[in-house]
């Protein structure tokens, strides 16, 4: 299966937070699974943190490393994700979100995400 991490899964992914749910974290470390990060939530981590409305136990310059050893990949925005995005109907206001909302469509991903908004989209959500 492949799956796109939202921004907030990631992070508690990486620091072990126990508000992940069992479903997600199974999902994530399954054989087989393939987890992609887009770079929105990259830079959405980035923002939060420089605003002091983030903190992690491992640093900013850690993540990419992090990223690499859980065999993450990375989703750049695209040209087709920006075009998809201005389809999506406004139920959800956050540009990250609906960035990453966009990019699950283009690519075809389910997004692992505690975010109930996401449901009213047509995409394929876990959590």
């Amino acid at each position: 299966m492949n799956y796109l991490l939202d921004t907030h899964t990631l992070v508690w992914f990486l620091e072990g937070v126990t508000e992940l749910s069992q479903t997600s974290l199974e999902a994530i470390e399954k054989e087989g699974s393939n987890c992609f990060v887009s770079i929105a939530s990259i830079w959405e981590i980035a923002i939060k943190i420089s605003i002091n409305k983030l903190e992690m136990k491992t640093s900013f310059e850690k993540l990419n490393q992090l990223i690499w050893q859980n065999s993450f990949e990375l989703i750049p925005i695209c040209f087709e994700h920006t075009m998809e995005l201005l389809k999506l109907p406004f139920h959800h206001k956050d540009p990250f979100d609906r960035i990453i909302i966009s990019q699950a469509i283009v690519e075809n991903l389910t997004i692992i995400s505690k975010d109930n908004n996401f449901t009213f989209y047509d995409i394929n959500c876990l959590w």
